[in-house]
C-alpha cells in the first residue's frame, strides 16, 4: 500500500521557481512573482509541495482573502503535477483539501488558465468541484505547428494588407526588452497609456500596473515588445512564456499605433518569437465579443479558431455554496 501523501510548505521562492520550471506545464501563475504580486494585492499567499513515496507529486501556491467568517481559497494554473503525480492526481488534490482543513463556509476555486490537464480534470470531478464557465470564457487559439507562410495565408486579407504596411514603414520598429531598466520605463509608459485607454473606454480590468511593475520587469517568462514610432513608444505589449503556448497578457498603446497598424505587427512579433521559443500555440488572452467587440474584430483578423477557457473549479464542503458557483466567478 502507498504511504500517505505528505503537504510541506515552503517559504524559499528562489527554490520554487527552480523546481517549477522544471516541470512540464509550468507557467507564470505558479510562480513566486505571481505570487508575490498577489501578496502585494493583500492576499495571504502560500506554496506547498505534495510528496509521495520519496517523490515530488505536485508543487501549489494559493492566495487566501477572509470575507468574516468565510475564507475563499483561490489556486492558479495548477495544482502543477509532475510526471510521477499525473498517477496519482486523484491523491494530491485529496492531500491538498486535507491540509485546507476546509470549515463549511470556505470555497476553493482552482482556475488552470489554460494549463489543466486531463489527469487534473478527472481528479477535480472525482472530488466534487462544480466547474463555473461565463460567455466570456473563450479565447483564439493559433496553431504554431504551421509555417509562417501558412499562418499569413489563413489571415484575414485586412490583417495581411496591415501587417505588410506596417513592415514596410521604415519609422515603426519593434525591439523585446531585456534590460530591467528598460522593462521598467517601458511598463511606466504602459501605466500611463493603459490608464488613458481605461478612461476612453471604460472597461474593467484586475490589474494594479503599481503593484505589479518591478514584479512583471524582472520576470523572465514575461515577454516585453517595445514599438516605437521615429524613436517614440507607441505601443508596449506583454506576454508570457510557457513551454507549449505563448499567451497574450496586457498591451496598451496611444493614438499613433492605432494610426500605424502597430498592434498588428506587435501581434506577429509574438508570433514569430513564439514560434522560436518552440511553442506549439499562440494564445490570444480570451475573447468577448458581446462586452468588446472591436478588440474581438482585430484578434479575429489573425485566427478564428476558438476554444473554450478552462472552467473555474470550484469546491466547498457544504453543497448550498457550490450552487452559488456562479456568482463566484468574481473571484477571478
Amino acid at each position: 500500500m502507498a504511504a500517505k501523501l505528505a503537504v510541506q510548505e515552503t517559504a524559499d521562492a528562489l527554490d520554487w521557481d527552480r523546481r517549477i520550471w522544471a516541470c512540464p506545464g509550468a507557467n507564470i501563475y505558479c510562480g513566486s512573482p505571481w505570487g508575490a504580486y498577489k501578496a502585494r494585492r493583500g492576499l495571504a499567499v502560500r506554496r506547498a509541495v505534495v510528496t509521495g513515496d520519496g517523490a515530488d507529486l505536485a508543487f501549489i501556491q494559493w492566495q487566501t482573502r477572509r470575507k468574516g467568517p468565510a475564507r475563499f481559497i483561490h489556486v492558479q494554473g495548477g495544482p502543477l503535477l509532475t510526471q510521477a503525480g499525473t498517477h496519482r492526481a486523484e491523491a494530491v488534490f485529496a492531500a491538498f483539501i486535507d491540509h485546507l482543513a476546509l470549515g463549511r463556509l470556505d470555497i476553493l476555486a482552482i482556475d488552470y488558465e489554460q494549463f489543466e490537464t486531463r489527469d487534473a480534470t478527472l481528479a477535480l470531478l472525482m472530488h466534487g468541484f462544480t466547474p463555473v464557465i461565463g460567455a466570456h470564457d473563450h479565447t483564439l487559439e493559433l496553431d504554431l505547428t504551421q509555417d509562417l507562410d501558412a499562418i499569413q495565408a489563413g489571415m484575414e486579407q485586412r490583417w495581411r494588407k496591415a501587417l505588410r504596411k506596417a513592415e514596410r514603414n521604415t519609422e515603426v520598429t519593434t525591439h523585446f526588452l531585456t534590460d530591467r531598466a528598460e522593462r521598467l520605463s517601458a511598463f511606466d509608459d504602459f501605466t500611463a497609456m493603459f490608464a488613458a485607454l481605461r478612461e476612453r473606454k471604460g472597461f474593467a480590468t484586475t490589474l494594479q500596473p503599481k503593484a505589479y511593475r518591478d514584479i512583471a520587469a524582472e520576470d523572465e517568462h514575461l515577454l516585453f515588445l517595445d514599438v516605437r514610432e521615429k524613436g517614440e513608444r507607441i505601443l508596449v505589449r506583454i506576454a508570457h512564456l510557457s513551454d507549449t503556448r505563448c499567451t497574450d497578457f496586457y498591451t496598451a498603446s496611444n493614438a499613433r499605433a492605432r494610426a500605424t497598424g502597430a498592434a498588428t505587427l506587435a501581434v506577429w512579433r509574438f508570433v514569430e518569437r513564439a514560434k522560436a521559443e518552440g511553442c506549439r500555440v499562440f494564445d490570444f488572452g480570451g475573447i468577448d465579443p458581446a462586452v468588446n467587440r472591436p478588440v474581438f474584430d482585430f484578434k479575429r483578423g489573425l485566427c478564428t479558431h476558438v476554444v473554450q477557457h478552462n472552467p473555474l473549479w470550484i469546491y466547498s464542503k457544504t453543497p448550498a455554496l457550490r450552487k452559488l458557483a456562479p456568482v463566484l466567478l468574481s473571484l477571478r
